[in-house]
Parts: C-alpha cells; sequence; structure tokens
C-alpha cells in the first residue's frame, strides 16, 4: 500500500496501479534498459505497453512501437513513441524495424502478445539483445527457432508483476506527473458488460475504469 497525494484522481491512480510495476519490472529491473537504447514496443493500446512507452522515454530509451492502425499509433506518439509502424501497412514489422535501424535491430523489445509476434520479435532483435516476455495475449505456446536464438545471443526474459519497491519507484513517477495514466474509458460498474465488449474488440487506448 501507498499513501496517494491529495488531489490525485482516483480512477488514474486504479489505472496503473498493476500494470505499471509489470512495466517498470519488465523494462527497468529485469531488462536493465540504458539511456540512449533502442526499445521496440509490441502492441501500443493496452495497459501495460501505454506505460512501458513512457517508462522507456523517461529512463532515456529511443521507442519504436508497432500499433494495430493509425490511430493507435497516432496516440502512442502522443504519449512519446519516436517511431512508429503501422501493422496494417506493414504486416512484416521486423523488417520496417530492420530499415529503421540499419539492420541492426533494437536492443530491448517488449512483448506481451506471444505466440503470433515473438518470431518477428527475435527478427526485430539486434545481435545480443534483450526480448521481454511481459505475455501472451495471442497464446502461449509457440515455435522456437533456438538457432536464430544462441547464434545471434538473444536473451528471453520473462517478467510478470514485481516486488513492492518497483511498485513505489514507478508510482513516485506517477504522483509526480512525470507518467501519465492513459484512459480509454471510464464506465459505471452497470455498464461492465459494455467495457469487456470494448476490450474484446480492441476498441479503446489504454486502461478502462469502472467507477462505483
Amino acid at each position: 500500500l501507498l499513501k496517494m497525494p491529495a488531489g490525485f484522481d482516483f480512477g488514474e491512480a486504479a489505472a496503473v496501479g498493476l500494470v505499471g510495476v509489470t512495466a517498470w519490472h519488465s523494462l527497468i529491473t529485469r531488462g536493465g534498459l540504458q539511456p540512449g537504447e533502442t526499445v521496440l514496443i509490441v502492441g501500443a493500446g493496452g495497459g501495460v505497453n501505454s506505460l512501458s512507452i513512457q517508462i522507456a522515454k523517461l529512463a532515456g530509451a529511443q521507442v519504436f512501437v508497432v500499433g494495430s492502425n493509425a490511430e493507435k499509433c497516432a496516440q502512442a506518439e502522443k504519449i512519446g513513441a519516436d517511431i512508429t509502424i503501422n501493422r496494417e501497412h506493414d504486416p512484416q514489422w521486423s523488417r520496417a524495424v530492420a530499415k529503421l535501424t540499419g539492420r541492426r535491430g533494437v536492443d530491448v523489445v517488449v512483448d506481451n502478445v506471444g505466440a503470433a509476434t515473438l518470431g518477428q520479435s527475435m527478427r526485430a532483435c539486434r545481435i545480443g539483445g534483450r526480448i521481454l516476455i511481459v505475455g501472451g495475449t495471442s497464446g502461449y505456446g509457440f515455435d522456437l527457432n533456438v538457432a536464430q536464438l544462441f547464434t545471434r545471443h538473444i536473451s528471453l526474459i520473462g517478467s510478470t508483476m514485481g516486488p513492492h519497491q518497483d511498485y513505489e519507484r514507478f508510482m513516485q513517477q506517477a504522483f509526480a506527473g512525470r507518467i501519465q495514466a492513459v484512459i480509454g474509458a471510464r464506465l459505471p460498474l452497470h455498464e461492465a458488460r459494455q467495457a469487456q465488449t470494448l476490450l474484446e474488440n480492441n476498441a479503446v487506448f489504454g486502461k478502462i475504469v469502472l467507477e462505483i
């Protein structure tokens, strides 16, 4: 538990807690993100990823984002993404990453999609880079090209949630206004079914807050 500063919005505090510590723990603690590194975030609109964009920028990284459409790419840019790749136009987005980085690849990839994207995430990662797996929204089972993994010295790092000290460090940044809650919709509790529909249709950018 942390004491919330006077005047801080309850909805925003609820929206950033769990996803915030997950993003902070994966990028900063597990991933060891350093200033000047390049980060690719696969998926623009989820709660973890919308905060990962901001955390990576706060850490001094250059942030690439793969978004599912032009609208989500534009929203990602508003919260700090340096370069966005529209998956509708570039379904082979790992090639776009290679072109944008002079065929080097990025230092760190954040992937919470899983089965549908991990192959491209590996191709987008530089030799000696790190892939942070923080979820598997498209499925948990996938074919792993082990040769690509060991010949390119790529580290696969699993991460979810985090200890209290990471939660406290993240929330200090949020309370100070350096990281903003990204809320796609606020709905009364009796519209929980509508909230579920929005999630299933991938129709929001950021979190949905149910208010009592």
